[in-house]
C-alpha cells in the first residue's frame, strides 16, 4: 500500500494512515560491531538467550501502517475520571520494549533494532543499531544510553546543529578498553566450568539501565547474574559485581549512594557504592525480599521515601525509606506478573502481563487505587512519564506513556486528584500486621511473557 506524506503525525479514528519509509535512521559503525559480535560468538553466552513468545521480526525500512486514536474515555467507567487515554501510535515493526520521556520528547526501543524520537506526539527522527533489540533506554543530559539484547550497550548524541540528527558515539565497552583488557589474563573471569570471559562484558543481554543521581555513574543489569558500573564521561567501565544466582532484571540507584537490584532468584538485593579514587566500589548491604517466584521491576518514588518492587506474582511491595527501608506493605491490582513500574509525584504506575495499567496515589503509608488503565491488547512492557505543563489550579498532571507488546504505545493523562476508584476484590493493599508478617495475599499465575527461568523475554 503507499505510503502518507505526513507519517507519524497523531491522526483521528477515522483517518487511519499508511506511513512512509523511515529514511533517516543512522547506522552504527560496522567495524566495531562486527568485531565485538564476532567476540561474542566466540564466547557464546552460557546462559542462553531466550526469545520472546512474542517476538516478530520485520525489516526497519519496510512500508508501515499507523493509525491513532484521541480517545478522550474509551475505558469502561473512565467517562468522569481525568486519568484518561488521549491517544495512541501504533507502528508494525515491533514490540515495544523500552520508552524514555525527556521534556517534549518520547523516545520507543523495539525489536526491530530501532529507536524512534517522538516530538508533540509526531515522529521526529530515529536511529537503529544494527543487532540487539532494544531493552533499555536512559537519558544523561545530550547522551542517550540504549541496552540491548546482544549484551552490549550502546551511547547516542544529539547533532548541535540538527536536533533530529542522533549519532553513535560509543559502544560499551569500548573497543579501546576491550583490546587493552583482553590482552591480560588476569581480565577473565570464570563465567561458567571451563569458560572464561572479560570481566568488562556482558555475556547475557541487558535487561535493565540506570543513572546515579548526578548522571555521572551507569548502571547496567544483565541476565548473565551481574551489574556493572559505568563511568559516562569517557565510557569506562569502573566494576562488575556478580549481584544473584540468576538474572538480574531490574537495577535503580537509589539515594544515599544505595543501589537496588531485582532478580529472577527472587530476591530484592541493596548494595552501598563508595568511590575510591577515580573509581568505585560496591558492597552488598542487605536482601529486603526473598521469595519463589521471579522479582521483574523495581522504582524509587521521587522523593525517595518509597521503594517499590513488582514481581511475576502480579503483587508490589514496597519500602519506607524513614523506616530504614522496613516492609510497608503490598499492593494487588493485577492477575498476571508486573512488567515495569514507574512513579510520578504521589503515584506509583504498574504495567503487567494482564493487559492493565494500575494508577496507585500513595499518601503517608497508605496506597489507593484511582484507575486501573486498558487499552492495550497486549503485555504492557515499559512505562515512561513527563510532567503535563500548564495544569490548571495547581493541578498535578503527567502525561504517562505506555509501551507494549502489542506493537503500540499508548498515551494517558493522569492526574493525582482523581477520585479513587471503587474497592474491588482484586484491587487492594496489604499492610504489616504488628508481627510484620503481614495478610498474605493470594496465589497469581506467572506471566506467559516469561521464560522458565524468571527473566523477562
Amino acid at each position: 500500500m503507499k505510503g502518507g506524506s505526513r507519517a507519524g503525525r497523531v491522526f483521528s479514528e477515522q483517518n487511519s494512515f499508511h506511513g512512509q519509509k523511515f529514511g533517516r535512521l543512522s547506522n552504527s559503525d560496522p567495524i566495531e560491531d562486527d568485531f565485538m559480535t564476532q567476540q561474542v560468538n566466540n564466547n557464546s553466552s552460557p546462559f542462553g538467550l531466550d526469545s520472546s513468545p512474542y517476538h516478530e521480526t520485520s525489516s526497519p525500512y519496510s512500508k508501515s501502517p499507523w493509525s491513532a486514536h484521541h480517545e478522550a474515555s474509551s475505558a469502561p467507567g473512565n467517562s468522569f475520571s481525568p486519568n484518561v487515554l488521549i491517544g495512541s501510535l501504533v507502528r508494525e515493526e515491533g514490540h515495544i520494549y523500552s520508552l524514555a520521556a525527556s521534556g517534549d520528547l518520547l523516545y520507543t526501543g523495539s525489536d526491530s533494532k530501532n529507536i524512534r524520537v517522538w516530538k508533540s506526539q509526531r515522529e521526529f527522527s530515529g536511529f537503529k543499531s544494527n543487532s540487539g533489540l532494544v531493552k533499555a533506554i536512559v537519558i544523561a543530559g545530550e547522551k542517550i544510553f540504549t541496552g540491548h539484547q546482544d549484551g552490549k550497550i550502546r551511547v547516542w548524541k544529539v547533532s548541535s546543529k540538527d536536533a533530529s540528527v542522533h549519532k553513535r558515539v560509543g559502544t560499551l565497552p569500548t573497543l579501546k578498553d576491550y583490546i587493552k583488557n583482553s590482552l591480560k589474563p588476569s581480565s577473565y573471569v570464570e563465567v561458567r566450568r571451563h569458560r572464561n570471559a572479560l570481566w568488562i562484558k556482558h555475556i547475557d543481554a541487558i535487561a535493565s539501565l540506570s543513572l546515579s543521581e548526578d548522571k555521572k555513574l551507569l548502571y547496567s543489569a544483565s541476565w548473565d547474574k551481574t551489574f556493572k558500573v559505568w563511568r559516562t564521561s569517557d565510557y569506562k567501565c569502573l566494576e562488575s559485581i556478580v549481584a544473584h544466582d540468576d538474572a538480574v532484571n531490574s537495577i535503580v540507584a537509589g539515594f544515599d549512594g544505595l543501589v537496588f537490584t531485582g532478580s529472577a532468584d527472587g530476591t530484592v538485593k541493596v548494595w552501598r557504592r563508595e568511590m575510591q579514587g577515580k573509581g568505585t566500589k560496591h558492597f552488598f548491604s542487605q536482601t529486603l525480599l526473598k521469595q519463589d517466584c521471579a522479582v521483574t521491576a523495581l522504582a524509587l518514588s521521587p522523593d525517595a521515601k518509597a521503594f517499590y518492587c513488582g514481581s511475576s506474582d502480579g503483587l508490589v511491595n514496597f519500602w519506607e525509606r524513614e523506616m530504614h527501608l522496613s516492609h510497608g506493605g503490598v499492593l494487588r491490582g493485577h492477575k498476571l506478573a508486573i512488567l515495569c513500574l514507574v512513579t510520578a509525584g504521589n503515584l506509583v504506575v504498574s504495567g503487567s502481563a494482564d493487559m492493565g495499567i494500575c494508577l496507585w496515589k500513595r499518601k503517608d503509608k497508605e496506597h489507593m487505587c484511582l484507575s486501573m488503565l486498558t487499552g492495550h491488547s497486549g503485555p504492557v512492557k515499559c512505562l515512561a512519564v513527563e510532567k503535563e505543563e500548564g495544569s490548571i489550579s495547581g493541578e498535578k498532571r503527567w502525561i504517562l506513556y505506555s509501551g507494549s507488546l502489542d506493537k503500540s504505545v499508548k498515551m494517558w493523562r493522569v492526574s493525582e486528584q482523581a477520585p479513587p476508584m471503587a474497592q474491588q476484590s482484586h484491587i487492594r493493599q496489604y499492610l504489616p500486621d504488628e508481627h510484620g508478617g503481614g495478610t498474605a495475599p493470594t496465589s497469581l499465575h506467572c506471566a506467559p511473557s516469561f521464560t522458565p527461568q524468571g527473566r523477562i523475554s
